[in-house]
């Protein structure tokens, strides 16, 4: 009987104490807890980029419009030979290998690693890319690859292009980031000599200095200003995983902490109760 009551004493102290922790550890939990969300999401975003047969559809619906477009394109008046200008990674080359390994170091992205798999040459094509850019050159419209990938990262990528015939791979086609990230130089540039008539690019700076280092409202209301060129002059394919959509999240901030980006992260967002 003496056991019995020092056990049900025992067991009434363990429940109080484990009572009285119990909200004192969540709190705590929820204040200094890593979600990490960076490195999750882009993990999250090659999940869907990998396997979603929906991601594929809408790439091929990208070059399909882009197709439909350029032909109605031809049969315009210009006065300069046509040009297409285009981005590489996630507009037509699919990089998310690359966001996989870097998740499973804990990582997102740093030169030495991005030139590493850019030497590589192996991102493969997105669904409908390589029609529609071939398709251009038999129509006599120049395809110009203007990245910002760096000069390091150039003959990788000249690989990768001929790896899979991808026309005009060559040193007047494929233009790298020399100097500043915006590409409106490179783009004007090009157009001393040539007609842009269309861009593809998977970020929104790929198409107009608007959207270059703007704020999130900024962004957004161009998009709105310049509604009418989205499917026509604009052709966007997704990228869940990166891009200057998050980099105006972060106010173009480059010294932010994880944890200072799983806050903001989770401020940027809205749930329900």
């Amino acid at each position: 009987m003496l056991k019995r009551s020092f056990l049900i004493a025992g067991l009434a102290f363990t429940a109080l104490t484990a009572c009285k922790s119990v909200p004192q550890s969540a709190t705590s939990t929820q204040e200094n807890v890593l979600n990490n969300i960076e490195v999750n999401g882009k993990l999250y975003a090659a999940v869907f980029q990998q396997n979603a047969a929906e991601y594929q559809a809408l790439c091929a619906q990208a070059f399909n419009i882009a197709t439909l477009q350029l032909d109605r394109i031809l049969t315009e008046q210009h006065n300069k030979p046509l040009a297409i200008v285009t981005d590489i990674d996630e507009t037509f080359l699919d990089n998310s290998p690359y966001a996989v390994q870097m998740a499973r170091e804990g990582k997102s992205y740093d030169q030495a690693t991005w030139t590493e798999w850019t030497s590589k040459g192996e991102a493969i094509p997105l669904l409908g890319s390589l029609e529609f850019f071939n398709y251009a050159k038999s129509k006599g419209v120049e395809v110009f690859y203007i990245t910002n990938r760096n000069q390091n990262d150039k003959p990788g990528t000249m690989k990768n292009l001929v790896k899979y015939n991808y026309p005009y791979a060559d040193e007047a086609h494929v233009i790298v980031r020399t100097a500043e990230s915006s590409k409106e130089a490179r783009r004007q540039k090009l157009s001393e000599t040539h007609e842009i008539v269309m861009l593809l690019g998977d970020n929104l700076s790929d198409f107009s200095t608007a959207f270059d280092k703007k704020t999130q409202e900024e962004r957004s209301q161009n998009v709105k200003s310049n509604q009418e060129l989205f499917g026509k002059k604009f052709i966007v394919l997704p990228n869940t995983g990166y891009g200057d959509w998050e980099a105006a999240l972060f106010q173009y901030r480059k010294d932010l902490t994880k944890e200072d980006k799983d806050k903001i992260y989770n401020k940027s967002v809205k749930g329900f109760k």
